[in-house]
């Protein structure tokens, strides 16, 4: 039991303020360090804009290479749950990308394929041909250079997914 005449002894709490000089170099705060240039930021723009064409060509060939992968969880069903963990590679490194570069809905299915593909048990046919209405999808937007919202075009193709995905839910 504790000693009752025993005085407690207070607690000190110190509070440091450390400050931000990462922050304030980018914002050019500090006396001889400048934000980014103009001339650094117009190349920057210019790099992108160039990688923007760039993308379609780019992201056909990842779009392709899942193919590949459905087309084995076809042929040889047993290794399904490795083709889709190589599809869902694919689409997460494709998701960050399609917004980056004027394709948000590259990015809307690529998201939903990396959510599809993340269930890696008892993975049957009808799971299959979702992967492969996703991969569709991908490749109309790529070929039609469907960017942005894509218009009607793009809700079609979004519906078009969605119903795909309606009829897997239903079975």
């Amino acid at each position: 039991m504790a000693d009752p005449n025993k005085q407690k002894v207070p607690t000190v709490v110190r509070f440091y303020r450390f400050r931000n000089r990462l922050k304030e170099k980018t914002l050019g705060l500090v006396k001889g360090t400048g934000g980014i240039s103009p001339e650094a930021l117009a190349a920057a723009e210019i790099a992108l804009e160039q990688m923007s064409e760039d993308y379609p060509d780019w992201v056909s060939g990842l779009i392709s290479k899942m193919a590949e992968q459905h087309s084995r969880c076809v042929d040889t069903p047993e290794n399904r749950r490795d083709f889709f963990e190589a599809i869902n590679l694919i689409a997460h490194d494709m998701k960050g990308q399609g917004g980056t570069f004027g394709y948000p809905l590259i990015t809307d299915f690529s998201e939903s394929l990396e959510s599809f593909t993340s269930i890696r048990n008892d993975i049957n046919d009808r799971m299959v041909e979702l992967v492969k209405a996703h991969i569709d999808g991908m490749r109309a937007v790529i070929k039609g250079r469907v960017k942005g919202d894509g218009g009607d075009i793009g809700k079609q193709l979004a519906a078009s997914l969605q119903l795909a995905i309606e009829r897997y839910k239903k079975g």
